[in-house]
């Protein structure tokens, strides 16, 4: 069993930066990919990142790419995601997620999810 607990969200104007966090339990963190989701009111849960269990590899939206940066620390049993220029069409819930070792961006793939995390982004 993983829980994810997502921290970081807020309002911010657009150009600006946000860091989301993911802090998961369990302790065997490491074995799992984990990814980031949002979904925008009226809209369908869309990919935006993913990482693997290892860290080595990383996967990115086409509409994040050179914008958002993932990451993971082991030892924290944390992952993070580094939003900078942000866009109004970036305002979302984004939501955490973790899949056992390997990593995907269908949403469906994954079974442990967070709560979700409001991010506004202001023009």
């Amino acid at each position: 069993q993983v829980q994810l607990v997502e921290s970081g969200g807020g309002l911010v104007q657009a150009g600006g930066s946000l860091r989301l966090s993911c802090a998961a339990s369990g302790r065997t963190f490491s074995s799992y990919a984990m990814a980031w989701f949002r979904q925008a009111p009226g809209k369908e849960r869309e990919f935006v990142a993913a990482i693997s269990w290892s860290g080595a590899s990383t996967y990115y939206a086409d509409s994040v790419k050179g914008r958002f940066t993932i990451a993971r620390d082991n030892a924290k049993n944390t992952v993070y995601l580094q939003m900078n220029s942000l866009k109004p069409e970036d305002t979302a819930v984004y939501y955490c997620a973790a899949r056992f070792r390997v990593v995907t961006m269908r949403a469906a793939e994954y079974g442990y999810w967070g709560q979700g995390t409001q991010v506004t982004v202001s023009s």
